[in-house]
């Protein structure tokens, strides 16, 4: 029996990734509650390796051409449509015998905010005395979404580490909760009170995450425990995309380094740590700060660091040599750099800066530090032209990165959720509003995004062969049957002949039959040019 319990959902999708989904967030706002006297337990739906294939929703079908059909190949997309985590069935037989007075449902995601709703009505029926909280960037762009759902008793926006302890203390004695800071609820004359997001006010005096409280052993890679990190809150930039960048709520705000070191120190304690992530979207761009983050990371690890990652990409203007070095001696494995688009006016729409030279001087450096790169682009926004997409690709072909193709969603809070909501272009239903269902059907139009994302992983499968010696094939014609047993990377190099042949993006099916993708042929030709223009550069 807890006082709180707090929990991530299940979700649903095409492909999970475990490294991205260790609960952090809540094991902050758990050590926060503690701070108070609270019992606190988390509930991680995603802790299983549990999936099962579920009937696409719907809302998705016009995926069906894309994804409707298994491709065995290593320039394969997606096929089936999973439930990952545990059953609400499960979940709700461990909410009962939480006894909890108080249960909080993350959210982060938009597109995956009906099941958080799911499991709050899983929540009202396991435990009817119960006060519902959602919480997440769902809830802090949407509040009024979400407290339509009659399970919900209460939102907080913002951060919760400074909400939470207060709204349980106000549940607790009885007094009024509409002044916590970022409480959203309805009031009985169906009105709804949506205070600001809250803010932690000192993020240097925050406890170190409740890790005891999460199940680390899941979230091992090869044996050892993985840490995830945020450094600070918001971005200086005020990129079109993004909901947390200078001109949001969140504001821009770096802990000190101490701080941080001092998280992962007690995290550490007794523990074989093997992976970190840094989840900043900023983390190299105060050159002095990051320099004494490595050092003190060396301090804490020695000569076997463990492998470090910043996924969520960095700033390339903000890498000079000696912070290249620094993260090599640290313990990073690789450069995730944050392109955007090669394209000038495409830049404009992104408000983002032109980092190419940047770009370039970055890989020069990770290339003499022996770090491999990834250079992320993003395909399918409004107005972008998909022409000047396969452009960026080529930007990529042409250097030692690997391509990272992001399709643009919608994100609740940012200028570009605003611009597709006033041009009629937002998805019919929140779940449409994710990656990996091409949302935007637009000037880049959904066989657009479908077609770059596989020429993406084309390329990427070519530089791989560049990288063991390996020549592009000759172009030659594609069987109409290739032997289902072949292994999976001669298929690769019989489908790219085939494309280096006639330009035609194919796949294989289980069974070893060859078929054409549903594909963009201006598209796949102005690649083949492209390939075709100038030498293609391995990582």
């Amino acid at each position: 029996m807890v006082d709180i319990l707090l929990i991530q959902p299940p979700m649903a999708d095409y492909y999970q990734t475990a490294k991205r989904t260790l609960p952090y967030g809540l094991a902050c706002m758990a050590a926060a509650a503690r701070t108070k006297g609270f019992s606190v337990a988390i509930l991680d739906a995603m802790a299983t390796r549990k999936s099962r294939i579920i009937t696409l929703p719907p809302a998705l079908d016009h995926l069906l051409p894309f994804y409707g059909r298994a491709d065995v190949s290593p320039m394969a997309l997606f096929h089936d449509f999973r439930h990952f985590g545990y059953s609400l069935e499960h979940v709700g037989r461990q909410i009962k015998s939480s006894g909890a007075f108080l249960v909080g449902v993350s959210s982060l995601f938009t597109a995956y905010s009906h099941m958080a709703l799911a499991v709050a009505r899983t929540v009202k029926a396991s435990l009817p005395g119960c006060t519902v909280v959602l919480g997440g960037h769902h809830p802090t762009a949407l509040p009024e979404a979400v407290l339509a759902e009659p399970a919900v008793d209460l939102v907080i926006r913002g951060e919760g580490e400074e909400a939470l302890p207060l709204l349980a203390e106000a549940i607790c004695s009885g007094t009024s909760i509409e002044d916590v800071p970022g409480i959203g609820l309805r009031r009985p004359d169906g009105t709804l009170l949506l205070r600001a997001p809250a803010r932690v006010r000192e993020l240097d005096r925050m406890p170190a995450p409740a890790y005891d409280l999460v199940n680390r052993k899941f979230y091992q890679r090869h044996g050892r425990d993985s840490l995830v990190v945020t450094a600070g809150r918001g971005c200086p930039l005020a990129c079109s995309y993004c909901s947390t960048g200078a001109t949001s709520w969140m504001g821009f705000r770096k802990r000190a380094v101490a701080s941080v070191l001092a998280e992962i120190r007690t995290a550490s304690v007794g523990r074989r740590v093997g992976f970190i992530d840094f989840e900043d979207e900023n983390l190299t761009m105060d050159r002095g700060w990051f320099l004494d983050l490595m050092a003190g990371m060396s301090e804490i690890f020695g000569d076997a660091p463990p492998e470090l990652r910043a996924m969520n990409g960095l700033f390339p203007p903000s890498i000079d040599e000696s912070i290249v070095q620094a993260m090599k001696i640290g313990g990073f494995t690789a450069l995730n750099l944050s392109l955007g688009s090669a394209d000038r006016d495409q830049l404009r729409r992104f408000r983002r800066p032109d980092v190419r030279k940047a770009f370039d001087r970055a890989l020069q450096l990770g290339c003499r530090e022996g770090l491999p790169a990834v250079g992320y682009i993003i395909v399918g926004a409004p107005d972008q032209d998909p022409l000047t997409s396969v452009d960026d690709l080529l930007f990529l072909a042409r250097r030692p990165v690997l391509a990272g193709v992001s399709v643009f969603y919608p994100a609740p809070g940012s200028r570009d959720y605003q611009r597709c909501l006033d041009s009629g272009l937002l998805p019919e239903t929140f779940g449409a509003m994710r990656a990996t269902a091409l949302p935007i059907d637009q000037r880049t139009s959904r066989t657009d995004s479908a077609t770059l994302l596989r020429l993406g992983r084309m390329l990427n499968f070519i530089k791989a062969r560049f990288a063991d010696g390996l020549p592009l094939p000759r172009p030659a014609a594609v069987p109409a049957h290739i032997d289902p047993a072949t292994d999976r990377r001669r298929v690769g190099t019989t489908l790219l002949a085939g494309f280096l042949d006639d330009g035609v993006i194919r796949g294989i099916d289980r069974e070893g039959r060859v078929y054409r993708h549903h594909a963009s042929a201006p598209l796949c030709r102005r690649f083949l040019d492209g390939l075709r223009a100038a030498p293609v550069s391995g990582f």
